[in-house]
């Protein structure tokens, strides 16, 4: 196994006493995904925040290329080639395409007073990416960010991620508020992003979707790690039972049955 582009080495955060998080240790490699799971409370957005440069840890190392880093905004995170992309992509819906690609940096024409923003460049490279991720149906970079679907905005976002060097790519929850369809149209980006050897974390509580596209999981439940696997490994349903507890669906499961005698029951009567 190559040296992981970025480890976490017993990391945690404590907010005036209340421990978010405790001793979390994760390998993130190039060209795979790393699927980090786990239902609402279980810590996944104060480690998210933690990666982005919003929190900085109370405990623990991070190390990038195996140097250790302290992360002081998320500005610095990104100059270590990190970009974090949120459920909505973070994208301007009365922006075009272009000019959303490269809000903050954009592609200038002209000299001194004359310079001005460059719209047909930036159009065209801002189409021209997002069609290296799948998404053949943009072919217009003066086109809306409104009239784009949210599977098509998540990849605008993660196209721009990728052309300006992120290797390291965080996704929130991309899949959350999607369709079949949409939701579809992100995983198979995100195996593009993989093919191009980044090192994807992707965030999400959908057990469905993780397994579609990962190479290694970790589950976080109150804080903790409480499992740590590769592909193959673990079921669906183990998986889908650790993040639930396996008391709460054991409870599930007897209720059910019940449910299901009473209804025979009932029936026959």
């Amino acid at each position: 196994m190559t040296q992981p582009l970025l480890r976490l080495t017993d990391v945690g955060k404590s907010f005036v006493g209340t421990n978010a998080l405790e001793d979390i240790s994760l390998e993130v490699h190039a060209g795979q995904v790393l699927c980090l799971l786990g239902d609402n409370g279980a810590g996944k957005s104060t480690l998210i925040k933690i990666l982005s440069g919003f929190h900085a840890p109370t405990s623990g190392t991070i190390e990038v290329d195996g140097q250790p880093v302290v992360f002081k905004s998320p500005r610095d995170v990104s100059a270590y080639g990190i970009a974090t992309v949120h459920q909505f992509g973070g994208t301007f819906q009365l922006m075009s395409v272009g000019r959303s690609f490269f809000v903050g940096v954009e592609p200038t024409k002209g000299w001194g007073p004359f310079k001005r923003f460059d719209k047909g460049l930036a159009g065209e490279i801002a189409v021209r990416e997002m069609q290296s991720l799948g998404i053949t149906r943009v072919t217009d970079g003066k086109r809306l960010v409104g009239s784009l679907s949210g599977g098509e905005r998540q990849a605008l976002a993660i196209a721009r991620a990728v052309y300006f060097g992120a290797n390291i790519l965080i996704l929130d929850e991309p899949t959350a508020a999607l369709g079949v369809k949409e939701a579809t149209h992100v995983l198979r980006i995100i195996m593009q992003a993989r093919a191009k050897g980044v090192a994807v974390i992707f965030v999400t509580h959908n057990v469905l979707h993780a397994m579609m596209v990962g190479d290694h999981f970790a589950v976080l439940i109150h804080g903790r790690k409480a499992d740590d696997f590769h592909k193959g490994e673990r079921t669906r349903e183990q998986i889908t039972d650790l993040m639930a507890g396996g008391e709460a669906m054991a409870d599930l499961e007897a209720e059910l049955a019940a449910l299901e005698a009473s209804a025979g029951s009932t029936g026959r009567s």
